[in-house]
Formats: structure tokens, sequence, C-alpha cells
């Protein structure tokens, strides 16, 4: 899973002993830590520590959904360029971005909508959206309309990753998000970026694949201590 020569994945080390070494002490478990970690790694702003919030069994809901060949639906094609297509192709992922779309753009335009409530529409439309990881971190009218989906028309995302940036909704959305029963990752306020979405997914990945060694490790040991006839064990 990790693509790195040895001297990349020397840096990225020592990068994750330093941000340990300076934030200390800190209330969040195992798992959780691994995604604020790697967001403060992608922005280089300790502040995330304090915004990161986590619902709805995030972690177990994300990498479930990952290891079913989940959908992932993005906001803008940016997150879509961050993401590792080969990473996600070996779970069977398929990236799904529709806001360049000429009939979306055409929608928005028609219906003084936006382009990104216009993409997810068509998410749900196209049936990607149940089950899917939504991973927004540019619109916060996308994340609106995700939530309003699953309110009104029963959409039933996996997860969202709700991390839009900016100044107009980006805070209220979050809020709502945290409000909401859907399992989700966001983080709290006007910070929030496709970077950050990237570095979610794929801390989910890390995630994802330490826990099938982890669980292919456990197997051996069972497997290297349970008795057998050859051993004079118990048939």
């Amino acid at each position: 899973m990790r693509q790195m020569t040895a001297l990349g994945r020397g840096i990225e080390d020592r990068s994750f002993a330093i941000i340990d070494a300076e934030v200390g002490p800190h209330g969040f478990p195992d798992a959780e830590w691994q995604v604020v970690r790697r967001v403060i790694h992608a922005t280089a702003d300790f502040e995330f520590r304090s915004l990161m919030r986590f619902g709805g069994d995030a972690i177990a809901s994300g990498i479930r959904a990952l290891r079913a060949g989940c959908p992932v639906v993005v906001d803008v094609k940016m997150i879509a360029v961050g993401l590792n297509e080969q990473r996600l192709a070996s779970y069977g992922c398929k990236v799904f971005s529709f806001i360049s779309d000429e009939d979306v753009i055409a929608s928005a335009t028609a219906s003084n909508s936006t382009r990104a409530i216009e993409s997810m529409r068509k998410a749900h439309r196209e049936g990607v959206l149940d089950g899917a990881i939504v991973a927004i971190g540019n619109a916060p009218t996308a994340l609106l309309e995700v939530l309003r989906l699953v309110r009104e028309e029963n959409a039933k995302p996996a997860l969202v990753l709700g991390v839009p940036v900016g100044f107009v909704s980006a805070a209220e959305s979050k809020d709502e998000l945290i409000a909401s029963t859907v399992p989700f990752i966001a983080a709290r306020g006007r910070k929030g970026g496709s970077t950050i979405a990237v570095a979610i997914v794929h801390a989910l990945l890390l995630l994802s694949a330490q826990e099938a060694q982890g669980a292919h490790e456990a197997r051996g040991a069972h497997d290297a201590q349970a008795p057998s006839r050859d051993r004079g064990g118990a048939p």
C-alpha cells in the first residue's frame, strides 16, 4: 500500500514523529488520531487537533465501505486528482466527479442553483451515493445538499467527509453534518479544503491495510499454535 521510496518513507515518519511530539497528549483513539495526524501533516496546521470531529463509528464505516468497493463521490476534481487511484482500485473503488458534466452545468444555470448541488443530485440519480464515501472539500452547498438528500430522499452514504473551506455556509454546513445521523468526519469552522479530504481518504486506506495485516498476522499465529495430526495433536 505504501508506494514511497525508503527516503520518502523516512521523511514522512520523521514528520509524524514531530507532530506527535508537538501535540503531546490528546484524547483521540488511535485510529482517529491517525486521521487527525495526517490532516495536520497535509496542512502544517496544528489547529486541526481541536477542529476535527468524528461521528457514527466513522472509521469502521469508512473501512467497511472501502472493502466493499464503494464509490467515492467528490465535490471537485481537485480531490479526484489527489486520490491514489491504484490503492482505491485494489478494493474495486471508483471515484465519481460530476461537477463539470454538461448536464450538471445546464441544470445549475437553468435553476440558478450551484454546480456542486446539481452534482450531488446527479450522484443520487446515478445510484452512486448509497454506500459511498462522499468527500467534500470545497463546496458547502454540496454538503448541505447531501444532507438534504439523506433527510428527504433516503440517500444512504456510508461516510461523509465534511471539510469544505470558506466563509459562506462552510461552518454551518459542518455543524449540520455533526448534528445529523450520518457517519461523518468533519473539520469545524471555516478551515478545510480538498487537500484535507484527500488526506482523510488516504488515512482510511492505510488504516484498512493495517487492519487487514493485523488480521492476517493473528490468523497466522493461531494456525501456528493449533494442534495438528502431523505434530501429534488432537485431530
